[in-house]
């Protein structure tokens, strides 16, 4: 299972990183294909009196972790403080890929980040786990406990779906381990791909979990998925509501008085430390905190689970500068110590069962966190430069009173921070757009003109006629929030991405400018040097807009391979010769 020293490629059978199959008219998938684009491997973690915790079991048995990423599973699948809670608990990690970024291995896989929302896309450098950890008493094992955790690695983001799976898997095999796991993992290979936009049904154990895996089209507010009309499946299906949401309500329940702050630290990057009593209630917070931003991606680092073991535990703590913008789940009281100098802190507790709104802990200065203070509440000197939202708290109190769902509250809660980061981000989407040239200067034959430069201080001032006051009543010091957000991780983000965006809008509308031209009298008093260096062009436009890299229709994509046999036969036979060798 050890991978070679500087290996990239770490899927023997042909998965991911290796070479494609040789095409041919019966060129089957690579084995495990399919399981591949849910899951890269399962993992089995258990405690060993010599070793500590131990990678018992990875299945398929020829994927291959490097040492570092095996040791950053083992460490992570295992509650870092002592715990003498028994029973089954869920959590979730994010390790770095520690054998370099990968490449998407096939076609699919760019498909599906093409079609995904940002933030649910596939990650390139980044293993997720997802864990069901059990402790329960057991006289036959010397140290007196059966520990054991279950861990699904996968580079999607889908919380909700992998714990489900996680609930119906993991208590089966604690009781009949390995041929159960292997059965498993046979189902998930015979699943359809994640498609965005589609329901998909995904047998597993005797039971149909249906999903909508949401797609970059949705309208944010969509309904959760229907059940499919055209199926009588039996069993009937389990259908899951979302395949990445958590319940945010009850997650910021006893900080809801700052949620409003939370989402601009989020937004500016700032660095943030969750301190919980558990990974499971770590690990939700940090998610809950990533999702903030949406529909806006999080570009920043964000750990949700952190352990004093981790190999990066040096680099993400040292006080010889300033904290990284990294959002960080810890549980081991050692970190209160460690991360005192970090400027915003986040102590949680335990999640309350209670129907009642918990007590809103308050806002408090970083000098007051020491080292035996337990008490909840954000930490932090940071001042707000928007204004609380108090129509929200009354909404979602009242809400409370008469006993709303939580999943209703939680609806709430995230339509408007929804709204909050939309009026934000319009602004900015406006501005950019009005950088982009005219379709009306765009030439056939002559390069397009460049995208104009994105400067900041026009931008700030377009915000007194076009701002976010159009579209959100809260007060506060908008142009201070851009100033600052300028300088974050997201803004590069969020600009590197529709730069580019625009650049590939500009490239297809340059194509079709092309190909709606006559080329036959452009061609009239050209040179064979020309002619060539069209045909050149025009055949370097035609890979990038069929590797699905530019917003073209099909016929545009006809009519420019038609254009390159004119201009070819167009010139002396020993060029074409050259052009088109047989």
């Amino acid at each position: 299972m050890d991978a070679a020293p500087g290996a990239g490629p770490r899927r023997a059978r042909g998965g991911r990183g290796a070479p494609p199959p040789e095409p041919g008219p019966a060129a089957a998938p690579p084995p495990w294909a399919r399981f591949s684009a849910w899951l890269e491997c399962v993992c089995v973690v258990t405690f060993d009196l010599e070793l500590g915790q131990a990678l018992e079991l990875v299945y398929p048995t020829d994927f291959r972790l490097t040492d570092k990423e095996k040791s950053s599973i083992c460490y992570l699948s295992f509650p870092d403080s002592h715990s003498g809670g028994l029973g089954d608990t869920q959590f979730s990690f994010r390790i770095r890929q520690s054998g370099g970024q990968r490449e998407p291995w096939h076609a699919e896989d760019r498909l599906y980040n093409q079609a995904a929302p940002e933030a649910l896309q596939r990650e390139a450098a980044h293993y997720f786990g997802y864990v069901y950890f059990r402790q329960v008493k057991d006289s036959s094992v010397k140290r007196g406990y059966f520990q054991k955790s279950l861990v699904l690695v996968s580079r999607l983001p889908f919380v909700r779906l992998f714990q489900a799976l996680l609930t119906l898997i993991a208590p089966e095999y604690f009781d009949k381990l390995a041929p159960c796991l292997e059965a498993v993992c046979s189902e998930i290979d015979q699943w359809p791909a994640p498609a965005p936009g589609q329901t998909l049904n995904l047998p597993v154990m005797g039971v149909v979990v249906q999903v909508r895996v949401p797609s970059r089209a949705d309208i944010p507010e969509s309904s959760p998925p229907k059940p499919c009309g055209r199926e009588k499946l039996l069993p009937a299906p389990v259908v899951l509501a979302s395949v990445h949401e958590l319940d945010l309500f009850r997650c910021f329940q006893p900080v809801l008085m700052h949620v409003q702050m939370l989402w601009e630290l989020v937004l500016l990057g700032e660095p943030l430390v969750v301190l919980a009593p558990s990974p499971a209630v770590s690990s939700e917070m940090v998610l809950a905190l990533t999702s903030l931003l949406r529909p806006l991606r999080f570009c920043s680092d964000y750990r949700p689970y952190f352990t004093v073991h981790d190999s990066e535990f040096k680099e993400l703590t040292t006080r010889t500068r300033a904290p990284p913008k990294v959002v960080l789940g810890v549980t081991n009281p050692f970190f209160t110590k460690m991360l005192q100098h970090w400027p915003h802190i986040l102590r949680v507790g335990e999640p309350r069962m209670s129907g009642g709104l918990p007590k809103q802990v308050k806002l408090k200065k970083p000098s007051r966190l020491k080292t035996l203070d337990t008490k909840p509440g954000l930490y932090t000197s940071y001042a707000a430069h928007l204004h609380r939202d108090k129509a929200l708290l009354k909404r979602l109190l009242k809400g409370v009173q008469k006993q709303r769902p939580s999943d209703v509250q939680s609806a709430v809660l995230r339509r408007h921070l929804l709204e909050l980061t939309q009026s934000f981000i319009i602004p900015l989407e406006h501005y950019l757009a009005s950088l982009m040239p005219l379709r009306k200067s765009i030439v056939a034959w002559k390069t397009p003109p460049q995208i104009r430069p994105f400067r900041q201080d026009d931008f700030l001032r377009s915000l007194e006629h076009a701002g976010p006051q159009l579209t959100c009543f809260l007060k506060g010091d908008w142009l201070g929030l851009y100033r600052r957000f300028f300088k974050s991780p997201h803004f590069d983000g969020w600009y590197r991405q529709r730069h580019q965006e625009m650049a590939q809008k500009l490239e297809a509308v340059h194509l079709e400018a092309i190909c709606e031209a006559d080329i036959e009298a452009w061609m009239k008093d050209k040179s064979e040097v020309e002619v060539v260096d069209l045909v050149l062009k025009l055949r370097e436009k035609l890979v990038r807009a069929q590797g699905h890299r530019l917003p073209v229709k099909a016929e545009t994509l006809q009519r420019a391979q038609l254009y390159i046999e004119m201009a070819i036969g167009a010139l002396p036979k020993d060029l074409q010769a050259v052009l088109c060798p047989p």
